[in-house]
């Protein structure tokens, strides 16, 4: 653990994802959210006062971040998981506001990659998810499409900008379908599956993130400005939590 982040980690694969849809909150964050009776709010984002465990402030404060590493051989052990450190490491090194990670690994599967989104958002309640994986053209490439499922709004920006960054260095960045979204109150954001190409694609669209996420009502992002800046327009500087 460093710059203030705790980092949890749950494989799942189709067997055991039949047996539970969500993993044991024990096993997978530090503390929990009880969710609204009345579906006035989105899941997972508290309100302060009865029912809640934490309050709106602290929500805020400190921010979760969901990170799917999405992978058949991975979710079975055949294969290190070298996408998901490297999101890690790249948020260990540019944040400087506390965070917490939730990260999952599962398979190819769009169901699951579906479920998978919908718990980081509206059950762990992070305000920002990244995936990894499965946005190129193949068979069982499922990512883009799982995300537009489970997302109200579409940012299709940010996947121009990331192919943008990506053909600087290699011609085959036109074959990724990388998209963004926002489900309610956390914005879903798909990367690819080499390190090196996730570190181009954050330091592409990073900046925009933080006030992206204020706008939404997430938590409060900050980064270290030597190593990526966030970008907030002027009348927007002054929103602290």
């Amino acid at each position: 653990m460093s710059n203030g982040h705790i980092d949890t980690i749950t494989i799942l694969n189709e067997a055991s994802h039949a047996r539970s849809p969500h993993p044991n909150p024990d096993e997978t964050t530090s503390h929990s959210t009880k969710l609204p009776k009345d579906g006035s709010q989105v899941a997972g984002y508290p309100q302060e006062g009865e029912g809640t465990n934490v309050s709106l402030r602290e929500f805020r404060v400190n921010a979760r971040i969901g990170m799917l590493t999405i992978s058949d051989r991975a979710s079975r052990g055949e294969y290190e998981d070298k996408g998901g450190p490297a999101m890690r490491a790249w948020f260990d090194r540019v944040l400087t506001s506390p965070w917490q990670a939730v990260a999952r690994v599962i398979p190819d599967e769009q169901q699951l990659i579906e479920a998978a989104l919908v718990e980081l958002c509206d059950v762990e309640g992070c305000s920002l998810v990244v995936t990894t994986g499965g946005t190129g053209p193949a068979l069982r490439d499922v990512t883009p499409e799982a995300t537009e499922a489970v997302c109200e709004k579409m940012m299709p920006g940010f996947g121009e900008l990331m192919r943008s960054a990506s053909l600087k260095f290699v011609p085959t960045a036109i074959l990724s379908r990388q998209t963004a979204g926002v489900r309610g109150r956390s914005l879903i954001v798909n990367l690819p599956g080499k390190p090196s190409a996730i570190d181009d694609c954050l330091n592409a669209v990073f900046p925009a993130i933080p006030y992206c996420i204020d706008l939404i009502e997430g938590a409060y992002f900050e980064s270290d400005p030597e190593q990526c800046k966030a970008f907030r327009p002027a009348h927007a500087k002054a929103r602290q939590p």
